[in-house]
């Protein structure tokens, strides 16, 4: 949910962080100062705003330990454009892979989309009032006198264009009686009485591949007129028959569009994200090289380096809504590091994430708090899931605890994934429940620490098994 930064203190950050993430209070204490850091940036006067360089942070810690949870929550909390990228993705510009600028770009369309869902719910009530007085148009073309209170004709076709329609000439005589029926057409259509008449409208028709751009090369760079080429490619509008109630969504979007300025949209969104966009980076130890490797440069290694390089410092990137300066956007980058190290990485690039937090594994204690305490806990989540199919699901403490125990039992016999081997071990634990729920609607299944050993202590006594499945 997101709350108004400047009265958020970095305790008040923690507080928020800690409803959705257990434990890892460092990271927490680190990302809630880097926030309020940027929210005091604000204050200062702009000779020395521009001076004040976002502290990026280098996240170390296992999978499944909240790395990314920790940036995901911040950015909701924050309501900051936010965008989470693999290093793995990119290659070094000039070979086949993606450019690592992709990442602004995708930072700049998020924001663009966060700025217009803003903007249209100010025009939201005028948007609504043209798109009623759109579908009386469709429901009522050329009316005549002769038109009751029963509906238009099945066969009525008309043709219609986005936008308001010219009132047909008619006789005096007849102009109380025509408006008398589009009230009445009116109240009907806010009754919802004529949702599923069928209309005839005009929608775009939309051709346009999607086209992924490798070496660097963007339509940006390649000077291409997009307009034009979705044009070409069959942009155009076409007749589409149908539902009032689909109708109405596909006239409301185009109505809200026509009120909002793009122009405004995208200078918004592009201030947004160059003053509070935040790129989080992850498997950036994967990209991290040893000394000891030979042959050269890797262009899947230090080569991606090399080119983040420059964006994290601060550079300008062209988008297709202009160009965004990245100097104060800020990066969190995350890595396991099992067989890397930070200092692995370039220098330079390790000057330019000045903040190291490591993140703890998780014991038996946390994941029993994982499952229970968090607003979106795993058993508040399953326990939703059943009460759709009328089935009471009831968790006893002892039932989580037993869970917790069995899931740190396995992670340290096998490959530690951290909080992810809950979700395995609940969908093991109410697999039954779950396939046999709507036959059980009505009833209430309480899970216990007895049932939980019956589930899965075959399961994790057999080790070559639960390698496996759990």
């Amino acid at each position: 949910m997101k709350h108004d930064l400047d009265q958020l203190t970095p305790k008040e950050i923690v507080v928020e962080l800690d409803k959705y993430i257990i434990g890892q209070e460092r990271a927490k204490k680190t990302v809630a100062i880097a926030l309020r850091n940027r929210m005091r940036r604000q204050s200062l006067p702009q000779e020395l705003r521009d001076e004040v360089a976002p502290k990026n942070i280098i996240m170390i810690g296992p999978t499944g330990v909240g790395k990314t949870e920790i940036a995901r929550r911040l950015s909701k909390l924050s309501g900051a454009p936010f965008v989470k990228v693999e290093a793995t993705k990119y290659t070094e510009v000039g070979y086949v892979g993606r450019d690592v600028e992709s990442m602004v770009r995708d930072l700049m369309a998020v924001g663009v989309s966060l700025v217009k869902s803003e903007l249209q719910e100010g025009v939201r009530e005028e948007a609504e009032r043209r798109t009623e007085e759109a579908l009386l148009d469709l429901l009522l073309p050329g009316l005549e006198s002769k038109s009751s209170d029963d509906g238009p004709q099945k066969d009525v076709t008309p043709g219609f264009t986005f936008g308001a329609a010219s009132e047909p000439n008619r006789p005096k005589d007849t102009e109380g009686e025509t408006n008398d029926t589009r009230e009445k057409f009116r109240q009907k259509l806010r009754d919802g009485k004529l949702e599923d008449k069928m209309v005839e409208v005009n929608v775009t028709k939309s051709a346009f591949p999607s086209i992924e751009i490798f070496s660097g090369t963007s339509f940006e760079e390649m000077d291409v007129n997009l307009s034009n080429l979705t044009n070409m490619l069959g942009g155009r509008k076409k007749k589409k028959r149908v539902t009032i109630r689909q109708a109405r969504e596909l006239i409301l979007a185009e109505e809200t569009d026509k009120l909002i300025d793009s122009d405004r949209v995208s200078e918004l969104a592009r201030e947004r994200v160059e003053e509070m966009g935040i790129i989080f980076i992850d498997e950036i130890d994967k990209v991290a090289s040893k000394e000891s490797r030979g042959g050269g440069p890797d262009v899947s290694r230090e080569g991606v380096q090399r080119d983040i390089l420059p964006i994290v410092e601060g550079s300008k990137v062209n988008t297709k809504y202009g160009m965004v300066d990245t100097s104060h956007i800020l990066f969190i980058a995350a890595g396991a590091f099992h067989m890397t190290k930070p200092s692995d990485l370039i220098p330079e690039l390790q000057g330019r994430f000045p903040l190291r937090v490591e993140l703890d594994a998780l014991s038996s204690a946390d994941f029993e708090k994982i499952l229970t305490q968090p607003q979106n806990a795993l058993t508040t989540q399953y326990t939703a899931l059943l009460k759709t199919e009328g089935v009471d699901l009831v968790f006893t403490p002892g039932a989580a605890r037993r869970m917790s125990e069995i899931a740190a039992e396995v992670n340290s016999r096998s490959e530690n994934i951290g909080a992810r081997r809950l979700h395995t071990i609940m969908e093991l634990l109410l697999e039954d429940v779950s396939f046999n729920a709507p036959d059980l609607s009505g009833q209430t299944i309480t899970i216990t620490d007895k049932y939980v050993d019956e589930r899965l202590s075959n399961i994790v006594q057999d080790q070559d098994l639960s390698r496996y499945i759990l």
